[in-house]
Parts: C-alpha cells; structure tokens; sequence
C-alpha cells in the first residue's frame, strides 16, 4: 500500500464537499502539473490511503483521510471548454491528464496543522515539508503516515 498527501484549497473542494457526495466519493481531477500526474498515473492504486490537506486557507493543514478507490483514468474536464481545468492542446487521442477516484474515510477533531507538522521533528524529512514544494500530490512514507496519525490519535 502507497500513502499519499492530497492538496485542495476548501473553499474550491473541501474534506466536507467530499463526504457530502453521493457514496462519500468523487474524482480528484484539475491536476496540471506533469510530476503530479505521473505519480497519480503510475503509482497511485485502488485502496492506496491519502491525507486530505487544506491549502492556501488561514490555517493549511491535514484535516482527515480519504481512500483511492479509483486508479487513473483521463480527465475528462481537460476536454470541457466550460471548465476551469481545460487543456486547449488536450484532445480524445491525447488526454495528457488523468484523475482518480477518492472515497472519504475519516474527518479529524482537529486539523493537523502545518505549523504542528513542522515542529515535529520526527517529519523534518517528509516531502510536503521540504522548501520548494509545493506539488498538490506527494508520496507520504509508511513511517510519516504512522508518526501523523499517531498526532491525530493523542
């Protein structure tokens, strides 16, 4: 099993947008950036956990977990001119983009804060805390996943 970081700015999707889908789940689509998109196209896979984090919001943080019950398919809001996500050079033939599926599994009490993250040394060497990026997809490590839940659960 992968664990993963997943990115959304809550007032655009938020954790509770998703656990009021139908069947508590929904693609993630929008991903325009090519290394997001060949992690969630090569390594993402079905029952794959994820953090849902908050982002660009007064306080970014993970605030619960969501499930990939979906491997990557192609986006298809990169071929709808309506969407904000369209790729004017995507086409049927080639998509470029891919979304997967993410079903929601637990919202925390309390959000797990960036600043709370960063001051755990413990993670001082997790992906999303390293200078630079800023990636809305990233790969958690099993021990990080084990170290964060382990905040969520004291």
């Amino acid at each position: 099993m992968n664990y993963w970081l997943l990115k959304s700015e809550p007032d655009a999707f938020s954790i509770d947008d998703l656990r009021s889908m139908p069947g508590k789940k929904d693609h993630w689509d929008g991903i325009r950036n090519y290394q997001a998109r060949n992690m969630m196209r090569d390594d993402m896979r079905k029952g794959d956990m994820a953090f849902f984090y908050h982002s660009s919001c007064a306080v970014p943080g993970i605030v619960g977990t969501v499930e990939i019950v979906k491997e990557a398919y192609d986006d298809f809001t990169a071929l709808d001119r309506k969407s904000k996500y369209f790729d004017a050079k995507a086409s049927r033939d080639n998509p470029r983009w891919c979304m997967v599926d993410v079903k929601f599994k637990k919202k925390f009490k309390e959000i797990v804060s960036l600043a709370e993250l960063k001051e755990n040394n413990k993670l001082a060497d997790m992906t999303l805390l390293k200078k630079g990026n800023r990636l809305s997809i990233m790969p958690v490590s099993a021990k990080h996943w084990k170290i964060i839940q382990s905040m969520v659960d004291a």
